[in-house]
């Protein structure tokens, strides 16, 4: 009953956007810069080469949610990371393209970012990478809609959620890092989680990390042994 009422919430939600965009469209407005379909990023494609991670962020429905998406692709770029912003329903053509640069060299890490049905599109995505051949670094899901497995070739992945029956579980042969950090904020709900400029910073924190751990040589190669956060109990579950 619970996961009806949250998919009828989004639908109604949904609906309303619609509309207002409709609205927004007839009057000769632009819902916001970089709202676009197709996967975009303001760095060139000879400038995404010079970076070590690729940030892949996706928006959830009608393309005009998730907007916080847009918002935190802008900081990664600025810091200097490679980011790009696409719809969820264009996961698996970015996952082919990601996998044709893989095959081709392109081997930095692959960070991928999602909200609402953005988040379950990272999941499957991650899967699908994973069937391909190609491991991923990060996935970070804002609140998706329902419950996944994160699979073998994850490196690590934190699952910021407000809906308490979306949990990311270890899936066969997953051995990375996975920390389900429930967001105890009462004012933060599904619909603003993606804007929240603290989980922005967090997030960042974390890919930058990962960036900066591929730029380090390291000086005694070995197995890797991949340690969990450790849980607050204030904020994670």
């Amino acid at each position: 009953m619970e996961r009806l009422r949250y998919s009828a919430a989004l639908i109604c939600a949904g609906l309303t956007v619609l509309f207002a965009s409709s609205l927004l469209s007839n009057n000769g407005a632009q819902a916001r810069p970089g709202t676009a379909v197709a996967l975009r990023s303001t760095n060139s494609p000879a400038r995404l080469q010079s970076y070590a991670a690729h940030v892949y962020l996706f928006r959830g429905l009608l393309n005009v949610f998730s907007l916080g998406m847009d918002d935190l692709a802008a900081q990664l770029q600025a810091a200097g990371v490679a980011a790009a912003v696409a719809n969820h329903t264009q996961w698996r053509s970015v996952a082919d393209d990601i996998t044709v640069k893989y095959r081709a060299g392109q081997r930095g890490p692959i960070i991928l970012v999602g909200h609402s049905l953005g988040a379950d599109a990272v999941m499957s995505m991650a899967e699908y990478l994973g069937q391909m051949g190609v491991p991923v670094a990060l996935v970070v899901p804002f609140d998706g809609t329902s419950s996944h497995m994160a699979s073998a070739n994850v490196g690590r992945v934190l699952n910021l959620y407000k809906n308490e029956s979306v949990r990311i579980s270890r899936g066969p042969g997953f051995r990375g890092e996975l920390t389900n950090f429930y967001v105890r904020d009462v004012n933060i709900t599904h619909f603003n989680i993606d804007k929240d400029a603290a989980l922005h910073s967090m997030v960042i924190r974390k890919i930058r990390a990962i960036g900066s751990a591929v730029a380090r040589p390291r000086r005694h190669p070995g197995p890797s042994n991949p340690v969990s956060l450790a849980a607050q109990p204030s904020t994670n579950s």
